[in-house]
């Protein structure tokens, strides 16, 4: 081989590799672009599968289907009708219409009617539960329960007629327990608020497992 010939040899070599390099590096942009893409692509469509399969919660309210999800209760004892706002890990804003044909009315008292106090305490972590349980991915093996209630205050009765505006908002929050602050309206003036704190337990836990956890 010639020295001319060597020469014409490395030259297409180095073009060669310069190709290459160049090819290369488009190829490795473009495969790092195409992955982008479709990384992108299968987020948006998790995300509007998400929004789509998720309770109405997502979207700042529930109707009575969406709280049949993800509340245990049911009648005479599910005291939420609907869910107007929620605003997730901090509070949410619920609706109890109370109507003469609540069983409660039968004894309580049958000659003037009175939702006792305890089961609007009751519709306040039944409220509180809602925003917790939403956050809960294995909720149907969970229960929410009561561990403590606090500053209690009843303001006014609450009667046959009455639409309880329940407004929950959360003072603490850990993994499995909560306290929450909730208040009772009805027609815009306070009928009810406490302070209840809650935990989260196995459906299938002892009686008396539960422990309050420090909040």
């Amino acid at each position: 081989m010639t020295a001319k010939q060597l020469r014409k040899g490395r030259s297409r070599w180095r073009d060669a590799g310069c190709i290459r390099a160049r090819l290369g590096r488009n190829v490795r942009y473009s495969i790092i672009f195409g992955l982008n893409e479709i990384a992108m692509t299968d987020t948006n469509q998790t995300t509007e599968a998400a929004a789509t399969e998720a309770p109405a919660a997502a979207k700042g309210g529930m109707e009575i289907g969406d709280i049949l999800k993800i509340l245990p209760h049911r009648y005479p004892f599910l005291l939420i009708d609907r869910v107007i706002e929620l605003v997730r890990m901090k509070s949410i804003v619920a609706l109890k219409n109370v109507t003469i044909t609540e069983p409660f009315f039968q004894g309580h008292f049958p000659e003037k009617p009175i939702m006792p106090g305890v089961l609007i305490v009751e519709a306040i972590a039944q409220a509180g539960g809602l925003l917790l349980l939403t956050e809960v991915p294995n909720r149907d093996e969970m229960l929410m329960v009561f561990t403590g209630i606090e500053k209690a205050r009843f303001r006014r009765p609450v009667v046959p007629g009455d639409q309880l505006r329940i407004e929950v908002a959360v003072k603490a929050w850990r993994i499995t327990a909560a306290r929450l602050e909730g208040k009772a309206y009805v027609d815009g003036k306070v009928a009810c608020e406490a302070t209840v704190t809650c935990r989260l337990v196995p459906r299938n836990v002892s009686a008396g497992a539960a422990e309050e956890e420090n909040l």
